[in-house]
């Protein structure tokens, strides 16, 4: 069976990445699939959000494994269409109470691993750098705007070694934000309808 192209949307909280997804999916139509934010999932399921250390490595775990488990049941049941992933299972690395590389040890992988699993990275930057409220969108989101800034970093740093990383800077219309990440979305589905988009 063909490999699913994966694609992740991220970045950090209040980016519009949901809501884009969201918006992709009506726009492209059948080739897509939206694979859910597996965090969002949990939280509303119920799993704590915070707390000790202990608390955080076990939620993380779990988010990291529904995560990868949701992905692959995706791409079995939908194997000849784009996966379009809300986040990917290298974002709970900045969420780990110590460092990205224990995250990674403790669960068995690396960084070269879980990258090597999508094919493209489409990162919004958080709406937070224009100093726009992040409250709203996701009823589990509990950062500040400084954290939101730490997060997004962080996560930038840890994306951006994918060799088909993509920013989408913050913009003051939301709109021309989206419209850029569908631009670059089009390409990766018009490059996957070519047989490659690398």
């Amino acid at each position: 069976m063909e490999k699913s192209c994966r694609v992740v949307l991220t970045g950090g909280p209040g980016g519009g990445k949901t809501t884009a997804a969201d918006l992709y999916r009506r726009e492209i139509g059948d080739e897509v699939v939206i694979v859910p934010e597996a965090a969002t999932l949990l939280y509303m399921g119920g799993f704590p959000r915070g707390g000790e250390n202990g608390v955080r490595r076990a939620t993380q775990r779990a988010i990291y494994h529904v995560q990868l488990n949701l992905e692959d049941a995706q791409a079995a049941h939908y194997n000849s269409r784009i996966l379009l992933c809300d986040r990917g299972t290298v974002d709970g690395a900045v969420y780990w109470p110590s460092s990205s590389d224990d995250f990674f040890k403790h669960l068995g992988t690396s960084l070269k691993k879980e990258l090597s699993r999508y094919d493209a990275v489409i990162f919004f930057e958080t709406a937070a750098v224009g100093g726009i409220s992040i409250e709203g969108g996701n009823p589990t989101r509990t950062e500040s705007i400084e954290q939101a800034i730490q997060i997004d970093a962080k996560l930038k740093a840890l994306w951006s070694q994918h060799p088909n990383f993509v920013f989408v800077p913050h913009e003051k219309s939301f709109v021309k934000k989206v419209n850029t990440g569908l631009e670059e979305l089009a390409k990766i589905v018009n490059h996957q309808r070519k047989g490659s988009i690398k």
